[in-house]
């Protein structure tokens, strides 16, 4: 099944994203359950929440996939939604 895990950043925190986003990346590519991924861009053109698609087992899954990424370890979000998501197009 597919979730989106919709992430938004705490004010003030893009040296926390920078600093971690190394082991975030690697994360992302090792794990073997990442579809899509990118980060939202704030009006000033950084880096300010995450989207990304996985593709996992159940709700669980995802929430468990979520709690271990390195940006959530990090204290990265202010917010964290995660929902189950069909791809119609692409």
């Amino acid at each position: 099944m597919k979730f989106a895990v919709i992430c938004t950043d705490k004010p003030g925190a893009l040296q926390i994203r920078l600093d971690t986003r190394p082991d975030h990346v690697e994360y992302l590519k090792s794990c073997g359950v990442v579809e899509q991924a990118g980060p939202f861009l704030n009006d000033a053109g950084e880096m300010s929440g995450s989207l990304v698609i996985i593709e996992v087992e159940d709700m669980a899954a995802a929430q468990d996939w979520a709690a271990n990424d390195p940006y959530a370890k990090a204290g990265l979000f202010a917010d964290v939604r995660i929902e189950a998501w069909n791809r119609v197009i692409g």
